[in-house]
């Protein structure tokens, strides 16, 4: 019998995060999404007590196309998820998506031990990289 793979947050998370105020209109967040070709947002603290926040392509869909609001006259603060699931970067990514499957959720922000801001890590990148890994150990 093979062990399981032990991958770490950190291994497979995404460090170039996207950030936007939260006054930002929606139309301008979309602008930015395509141009930097990602499907979420991280939504800046307003101050050092505040948390982060996070829009990602269906919360435009579900809260302002699907209900025929104006995507510039709706700020992201006012779609955002907020506070959201963080993951420790060292964190077992099994643990990781066990986490955000328990909340029905695609992505969570990565923090470090002094609760920064390091990446992003989706469902996607971690179940993709346990399958690789997996089947590098039976290989083996």
């Amino acid at each position: 019998m093979s062990s399981v793979p032990h991958i770490k947050v950190s291994q497979i998370m995404r460090t170039e995060v996207r950030m936007v105020d939260p006054m930002t209109p929606v139309r301008e967040a979309m602008q930015f999404m395509r141009q930097h070709e990602v499907s979420s947002l991280v939504i800046a603290r307003r101050d050092e007590h505040d948390e982060l926040g996070l829009v990602v392509v269906s919360d435009i869909a579900n809260k302002v196309i699907a209900k025929n609001l104006s995507p510039d006259r709706v700020d992201v603060y006012e779609i955002m998820s907020k506070p959201v699931i963080t993951l420790d970067s060292d964190m077992d990514i099994r643990y990781a998506v066990r986490l955000l499957g328990n909340f029905g959720l695609s992505r969570g922000l990565v923090i470090d031990h002094d609760r920064n801001l390091v990446g992003i890590a989706t469902m996607r990148d971690m179940v993709l990289a346990y399958v690789e890994q997996e089947e590098k150990t039976v290989e083996a």
